[in-house]
């Protein structure tokens, strides 16, 4: 049961006592989960009042990271299509059924006033039952390939958020708004220092430091051809922050083990601290990677996803190399090239400044309060 809260009136739950509520929908990776946080810090900033309330696919990392940034979330039985083994699929049906009757109950005790879509599994039965309801929608979609959940809902959605132009393939073109993608405040106004990022992670401020992301679940590449180099790192007096994702994270902690110029975990999830202590960062370029990284300003070696829909992370680390704003190693030849481009890199400050210089031209750092404004016109 969902417990609507007292508003300032001691009023609530109905729409004529002044009460308004929010629904953020999506999640499953990180990448959809921490712009829907920074939406919902950005409407608690310029409307205290309204209740926001989250709603997941149980055993998601949403799960974790929501109720972590101070907010409710629900859990829907759902999951997302399993192209590895078609025999896991045949549940799904039950569970999107399920779904729908689990998304009426909390629409039924929640009564909100608009709902968002970040994308993941949990956002289409949520926003297709809105949308039937004739609630207002709107959409978040931070790809350059739209996702199919999000292009399911998006003909009868109130207006479509995106970080590009060019979506007009996806979504009708009078609900477009082109916002760039929301980044977490911790970073976008971060006010770490050097020397705390270092004490945070117990490492040498003084020795240059890579810092390594291939995302929340991790990339096996990246992984691999860090495993593969540490000992070459220690020989040209690198230092490396090694998020490992979830994944595999035992198997590399292992292999780090007496290597006391790596700094090691599954996640990291103050990465503010991170990318102060960051000379070079290598990273996958999905959508949400690239925004915060111009956000960053740091030089970074992009390791595309190579299964990505349409090839698009590949497509999104082009456009930085482009500019010059970046390099980029195909996955197929990380473990033979990346620790060699690390070094090669650490040893050119002439190209990491211009790296840092021109990744920052790219940098938006208000799409989250830009969001809002237009979420809470609806409210």
């Amino acid at each position: 049961m969902i417990e609507p809260t007292p508003n300032n009136h001691g009023a609530t739950g109905s729409p004529f006592t002044g009460r308004r509520g929010l629904i953020i929908a999506g999640g499953g990776t990180g990448g959809h989960i921490f712009p829907a946080i920074a939406i919902a810090n950005a409407i608690r900033q310029q409307a205290p009042e309204i209740e926001i309330l989250f709603v997941g696919a149980k055993g998601k990392m949403e799960m974790e990271k929501v109720p972590q940034a101070g907010y409710r979330i629900q859990g829907l039985d759902i999951a997302g299509f399993n192209r590895s083994s078609l025999i896991k699929n045949i549940g799904l049906p039950f569970k999107l059924i399920k779904s729908f009757f689990q998304v009426r109950k909390i629409l039924a005790e929640f009564k909100p006033d608009a709902v968002i879509g970040v994308g993941g599994y949990s956002s289409f039965p949520v926003l297709k039952n809105a949308q039937m309801k004739g609630i207002a929608t709107f959409i978040h979609e931070s790809n350059s390939f739209a996702g199919k959940t999000n292009m399911m809902v998006g003909k009868n959605a109130t207006k479509v958020f995106v970080a590009s132009d060019g979506m007009e393939r996806f979504f009708p073109k009078e609900k477009i708004q082109v916002t760039g993608n929301p980044v977490r405040k911790s970073i976008a106004q971060s006010t770490v220092s050097r020397s705390a990022a270092f004490r945070f992670f117990n490492l040498d401020e003084n020795k240059i430091t890579v810092l390594a992301v291939g995302g929340s679940l991790g990339a096996r590449s990246i992984n691999e051809a860090l495993a593969n180099n540490l000992d070459a790192f220690q020989t040209h007096n690198l230092q490396l922050i090694w998020q490992t994702g979830k994944t595999t994270a035992t198997e590399y902690k292992e292999k780090a083990k007496g290597h006391f110029n790596v700094w090691t975990d599954d996640f990291i999830t103050q990465m503010e601290m991170a990318y102060a202590a960051a000379d070079i960062v290598i990273s996958r370029s999905g959508a949400m990677a690239v925004t915060e990284l111009c956000v960053a300003k740091k030089p970074v070696i992009f390791v595309p996803f190579p299964h990505a829909a349409e090839d698009h992370q590949t497509v999104n680390a082009q456009t930085l190399v482009n500019k010059k704003a970046a390099l980029m190693i195909k996955d197929s030849e990380a473990n033979e090239k990346l620790a060699g481009m690390v070094i090669s890199l650490a040893g050119n400050k002439e190209l990491q400044q211009e790296l840092s210089g021109n990744i920052a031209k790219l940098a938006v750092t208000n799409a989250d309060e830009v969001i809002a404004r237009e979420v809470l016109k609806a409210l």
